[in-house]
Formats: structure tokens, C-alpha cells, sequence
């Protein structure tokens, strides 16, 4: 099953060549400011498989890119989402007078050309003022979260964090019509397919009487709420935790809490394991091994010398990974399958930890006891670009060069890495990239 949803960072960027393969469970198309996210190279957008809905709404007779054809495509539109089972009623409540949005497809296209380093994205993400805000939530809504913690198992903790870092708590939900964000996107956006099924599930929502066509609101790529689901996502996870009878995450805080936890869940939480814990590594830790995708007990990984920064033994984690966000000079982490549930909700390493981390604070816990290595600037798109082109040339397997670090362009640099006698970690700075020119 492949969970489908979107959390506060960017419904548009199906990340490509260099980039990971991996679904998002929930990609957020803005993040707690409501604009287009940048978090550490977070660029999410809902870049799931093709379903059988998008596959049916491809059919749909695409006019020419631009306002001037707006019209026909929506009509085309609106005969399509009738034959898939929308009354006449919900399309005349929901689409008339829906306007062709440029701000949209502006934002859809916007590259961003630079990003901030991981430890500028915590800095903010969470702070003193988000873990105090965060604490107050708990305090206010304990009833709700306590249910939506036992009914899931799901922490209070961590259904809190994702509410802090998807809307500040609510701070900033967006202001575009969700339908009239989608329409564009569907009518001449770069995922037409994608966006023109989430406009369908959008209107299945309205005409179940979850909410009404006006107050539908959200971000520009189409997330909505307080921990912004998609339409496809809401209708599958989205639950009623007021008992009223409606799914309402815009304003009802037990549905938005229930809804959360719910997703998680089917994503696969385990409640019986933390997310992980801030390690030491050995001095002669092989940072090949700081990889997502290697994977052993913790058990395996203390054989390896691999310790708890807080002392102790290791939580019991049956497969986790080391990763070291900032290379061999920042902090390390062993992380486990929860770690990877947060992953699905939104693809970033940044946003996961982030979440990881607010949630532990939230709940009293310290926070990093790591030093970030802070002297160290990010490097612009063009930059990453320049490293992924001067790599491949010299023979080592990124993909194709497009700006984006993901794990391919990390596994090549490894490999530049070793060739040079340098701790093979990774991590892209501006020496490496002058060493490559």
C-alpha cells in the first residue's frame, strides 16, 4: 500500500535524476511560512507513483498552457469528473467562478537557487519559542492527543511536532482555494496528471460534506489543514475526532490530531521503538556505512563501536541506520523504523529530524549535544549542479546532473572521496567542489 499526503513543503518538486527514488508519503507543498520550502534541499511535492486516477485523468483533452485556455480545459474537466461520479450540484459549488491562479504556476516553477544548511533549518525549526509553543499545544489539546496517542500508537509528542512544523500550530494554514490551486496545476502545471486526480479527490471531499468549496484553503500546490494533507491523503487517512461526523482539519484540532496520528499508523509506526538516538562514533568508523540504506540491529551497530551520546546502551532498534546529516565533523544519529515513517511524510532528512527532534524536546527530553560544524556555507543549486557535472565526468555515477543533492550524488562523492584519501562522508563543501575544478 502507498500512502499518498502532503506535509507544509512543496506539492511541486518531483525530485529527479540526481535525487532519491523514494515516495513520500505526505509531501507538504509550503512549509510553516507557507512558502515553498528550501529546508536543507527539502523540495517535496506529492512525487508518488502514477495511480490508476491519474492514468483515467490524463484523458482529459488538455487546452494550451495558459490562462487564455483555462476555460476549455475546464469544462473538459468538469465532463470528466462527471463520468467519474461528481453531481452536477458539487461542480456547480465547486467550480464555478473558478479562476486560473499565474501566482501558482509561478510558484510551481520556482527553483530555488539556494539552501540552507541543516543546522540553519533546526536553528529555526526547533526553537526555544516552537518546543514552548509545542508544550502549551500539549497541555491545551492533552485530551485529544492522549485519545489519538492510545487509539494509533502514535506518541503525543511527535502528532505535536508534525502540527508545529507543517503550520507553526496552526499559524499559517495557507490562503489559496485549493480548487482554483489544483485547476491550475491540472490545466498547466509540470505534474498535470497528479494534480488533476488530486482535483478530483478534492471534489469528493466536498460533495461528502467534509467542507465547504470556499473554506477549502491551503497552500498554493494544493496541502491543506493544519498538517496538510492532499486531497487523495485526506480522503484515505482523515479522521472524525470530535465525533461530529465530519473530517475537519482546518478547524477542529481532535480531527487534525487523529487525522495525523491515523497516517502515521498506516505508514508504520511502532510503538514499541523510539525514532532513534544522537551516537558517537568510533574514530575509525567507516562512513560508507552512514547511509540510509544500511541497515542492522542495534545490537550490530554496538559491535561496531557505535555508542549512545547520552551514555547508556543503545535503544533497541531491529533496523536502523547511522546517519551523519553534516558529515564526519557534525552530529551522528542511529535511526530506526519510525525515523523512516516521518521520511514518508515528507522525503527530507532535515524535516524527519527535525520532527524527531522538537518532539523529543516537547517532551522534556535534551536536545543535540553535537557540534554542527557552522563554518561550513551551503552550496547554491548552480554549485551542486557544477560538483554533480564535474563528478560524472570523472567517471563516478550520479545520474543526471540537476542541482538537487540527493543520494546518488552522495554515494558518487563517496567515491571521489576515497580516490582523494578523504573520509568518505558524503558531505558536499565548497573544498571538495575546488578540489573537482
Amino acid at each position: 500500500m502507498m500512502l499518498r499526503f502532503i506535509s507544509l513543503a512543496v506539492l511541486c518538486a518531483a525530485l529527479a535524476g540526481c535525487q532519491s527514488t523514494a515516495t513520500p508519503l505526505s509531501q507538504a507543498a509550503a512549509g510553516p511560512s507557507g512558502q515553498a520550502r528550501q529546508d536543507a534541499g527539502t523540495t517535496q511535492l506529492a512525487s508518488a507513483k502514477q495511480t490508476e486516477s491519474e492514468v483515467q485523468t490524463a484523458s482529459v483533452k488538455r487546452a494550451a498552457p495558459g490562462a487564455a485556455g483555462f476555460d476549455d480545459w475546464l469544462a473538459g474537466f468538469r465532463r470528466h469528473a462527471a463520468a467519474e461520479g461528481i453531481s452536477e450540484a458539487t461542480l456547480a459549488r465547486a467550480l464555478d467562478g473558478v479562476r486560473y491562479r499565474p501566482r501558482v504556476i509561478e510558484l510551481d516553477r520556482k527553483q530555488p537557487e539556494f539552501s540552507r544548511q541543516i543546522w540553519d533549518y533546526l536553528d529555526s525549526a526547533v526553537s526555544t519559542s516552537r518546543v514552548n509553543n509545542g508544550r502549551d499545544k500539549l497541555a491545551g489539546h492533552r485530551e485529544a492527543a492522549s485519545r489519538a496517542a492510545s487509539q494509533y500508537g502514535v506518541p503525543a509528542e511527535v502528532i505535536i511536532s508534525i502540527w508545529g512544523i507543517e503550520s507553526s500550530y496552526g499559524g499559517y494554514l495557507g490562503d489559496f482555494s485549493t480548487l482554483e490551486s489544483l485547476a491550475t496545476l491540472a490545466h498547466d502545471g509540470r505534474r498535470q496528471e497528479f494534480a488533476s486526480a488530486e482535483l478530483l479527490a478534492a471534489l469528493r471531499i466536498i460533495q461528502a460534506g467534509d467542507i465547504a468549496p470556499d473554506d477549502m484553503k491551503g497552500s498554493w500546490a494544493g496541502a491543506m489543514g493544519h498538517t496538510q494533507f492532499i486531497p487523495s491523503s485526506f480522503l484515505a487517512y482523515a479522521k472524525d475526532g470530535d465525533g461530529d461526523g465530519r473530517r475537519d482539519i482546518w478547524t477542529s484540532i481532535p480531527d487534525v490530531l487523529a487525522s495525523t496520528a491515523n497516517y502515521l499508523a498506516e505508514a508504520g509506526w511502532r510503538s514499541d521503538e523510539p525514532w532513534g538516538v544522537e551516537v558517537v562514533l568510533p574514530q575509525n568508523f567507516n562512513f560508507s556505512l552512514a547511509d540510509a540504506s544500511q541497515r542492522r540491529s542495534s545490537q550490530d551497530w554496538a559491535r561496531l563501536g557505535v555508542t549512545a551520546s547520552a551514555g547508556g546502551e543503545l535503544p533497541g532498534l531491529e533496523s536502523a541506520a547511522v546517519i551523519a546529516p553534516a558529515g564526519a565533523r557534525g552530529p551522528a544519529f542511529l535511526v530506526g523504523q519510525n525515523f523512516r515513517v516521518i521520511l514518508r511524510y515528507n522525503n527530507a532528512t532535515s524535516y524527519a529530524l527535525a520532527v524527531a527532534l522538537l518532539s523529543d524536546r516537547i517532551a522534556g527530553r535534551p536536545g543535540i549535544s553535537g557540534d554542527w560544524p557552522r563554518d561550513l556555507k551551503a552550496l547554491s543549486r548552480h554549485q551542486v549542479k557544477e560538483l554533480q557535472q564535474r563528478l560524472q565526468a570523472r567517471g563516478f555515477d550520479v545520474g543526471t546532473p540537476d542541482g538537487i543533492f540527493g543520494p546518488n550524488t552522495g554515494r558518487g562523492l563517496r567515491e571521489f572521496q576515497r580516490e582523494q584519501g578523504l573520509v568518505p562522508d558524503g558531505f558536499a563543501t565548497l573544498d571538495l567542489l575546488k578540489r573537482l575544478q
